[in-house]
């Protein structure tokens, strides 16, 4: 197959994403294990003061948002955020930058994954955590097989499960603090906030170490790009998609881990379980406990599934053009429009979480929370830069879709707290070691495309 024959069929690879699709997968994709289960180790840093951690986290994600959507609407027929740093910022850093993403979200599914083994441990606390974990990447390697509608109908209501499940625990959290409902430790209220070592308990270094995990939180916020971009209406979609994401950030995030924290004291919290399902059980609501414990488990569901469609899709885009035999098998469309044998490469690889789970149970989902972390602090790196070279080349005033707001001073600001997060990851030993490994696969990467140029240069 060449490849001329080849690009109409990648354009229809997502057709049947709707905009109410997109637009739940803008939100649901919000709420995942970043705050179902990080949140515990973010609380159990910070304290209350984890709600300043997540505001200012949330603004830059929003402005680099706002640089991204700036970036997509400039050409409606680039489809993807890595053909434009390809093309501002160069072929190389382009390629490192796609296979990085395509590792991103290889992490993220690990990460998902050994969540829900968590996660089912709350009805079967014997069962060993790998065992879940398998079976749900088997049955999500099916769903997406399928077509792009099944994925997007089931994040949908993925979106709509997680949705409601925090509404309607905020509902919950007003309600027992206006009424003062009695707890084992006390009462809800909201001097719960401050009643337990003040509103920075650790002082500022728990409050700066807590950014690395509320930095994950975040992760996967530039898919709604990646799918509003391939929907009818893009000039509709992806500005309102990201128009919403403050609403968002101050409603799911900051909400909810507000009224956590007023029904029941921070201190009480387990690092390695979600606060969610531990506020229920120790209230003695059991249901409520395993409705939410079900959601959270959902969420991880749903973060896997959004895992598996970002590294098919983007293991299909770097090498529908390749000449090797790995690129032309990769690169192969299902009569469905779907890349299924990138999908089951991905798969294989996510499955190594499973034996990580199998000889390393509770150790695997901070290390790969701290490499993931690490390696989207390129990605976004790199997207803000394209978007410095971008406006450069156009000019201050003929960028008129979209604009970045406070441009180029936004631009330098989700810059500096990038590098304000490596300076974090630096200052635990195992994020350290992430940041080490990242770092040498950037380089690795970088040295196997210079070599590659050099190979095709002689051959010609």
């Amino acid at each position: 197959m060449t490849k001329a024959s080849q690009q109409p069929e990648k354009a229809q690879l997502s057709r049947g994403l709707k905009s109410r699709h997109v637009q739940l997968i803008a939100i649901g994709g919000t709420i995942g294990t970043g705050l179902f289960l990080g949140a515990g180790q973010s609380i159990h840093l910070a304290g209350p003061s984890i709600l300043i951690a997540y505001l200012v986290t949330g603004l830059v994600c929003f402005l680099l948002m706002r640089a991204l959507g700036e970036l997509l609407l400039s050409d409606l027929n680039t489809h993807s955020y890595i053909d434009f740093i390809k093309q501002y910022l160069g072929e190389r850093t382009g390629f490192v930058a796609g296979w990085t993403y395509w590792v991103c979200w290889i992490t993220i599914a690990m990460a998902e994954i050994t969540a829900a083994g968590e996660y089912m441990q709350f009805w079967f606390p014997k069962l060993p955590q790998w065992i879940p974990g398998f079976v749900i990447l088997i049955l999500l390697l099916g769903l997406n097989s399928v077509n792009v509608s099944a994925f997007g109908e089931t994040e949908f209501w993925f979106a709509i499960i997680k949705i409601t499940a925090i509404v309607a625990l905020i509902l919950a959290g007003i309600a027992m603090v206006v009424f003062s409902v009695k707890t084992p430790v006390g009462h809800a209220s909201l001097t719960n906030l401050v009643n337990y070592g003040g509103f920075l308990p650790h002082g500022m270094k728990g409050f700066v170490l807590s950014f690395q995990m509320v930095l994950f939180s975040f992760i996967g916020i530039e898919m709604v790009g990646m799918t509003a971009s391939e929907t009818e209406d893009p000039k509709t979609v992806i500005p309102r998609a990201i128009d919403n994401i403050p609403i968002r950030i101050i409603l799911f995030y900051v909400g909810s881990l507000f009224f956590l924290m007023c029904m029941y004291p921070w201190r009480y919290f387990s690092a390695a379980h979600s606060p969610f399902v531990q506020v229920f059980t120790n209230l003695g609501i059991s249901s409520a406990a395993a409705i939410i414990n079900f959601v959270v488990l959902t969420a991880a569901a749903s973060s896997c599934n959004s895992a598996l469609f970002s590294t098919g899709r983007m293991l299909f885009s770097l090498t529908y053009d390749g000449k090797g035999k790995f690129a032309k098998h990769m690169g192969q469309l299902s009569t469905s429009q779907v890349p299924r044998n990138a999908l089951r490469f991905s798969t294989l690889i996510i499955g190594l979480a499973v034996l990580l789970n199998l000889f390393m149970p509770g150790k695997v989902f901070s290390l790969i929370a701290s490499v993931s972390t690490t390696c989207f602090i390129f990605i976004w790196g790199a997207i803000v830069l394209a978007h410095l070279a971008y406006r450069k080349k156009v000019g201050r005033h003929k960028s008129k879709r979209f604009r970045m707001p406070f441009f180029p001073f936004s631009d330098y600001l989700i810059l500096a707290f990038l590098a304000f997060i490596m300076v974090v990851l630096c200052l635990k030993t195992e994020t350290l070691i992430a940041l080490g490994a990242s770092l040498i696969w950037l380089v690795v990467l970088y040295v196997i495309k210079v070599v590659n140029e050099r190979v095709h240069e002689n051959e010609n």
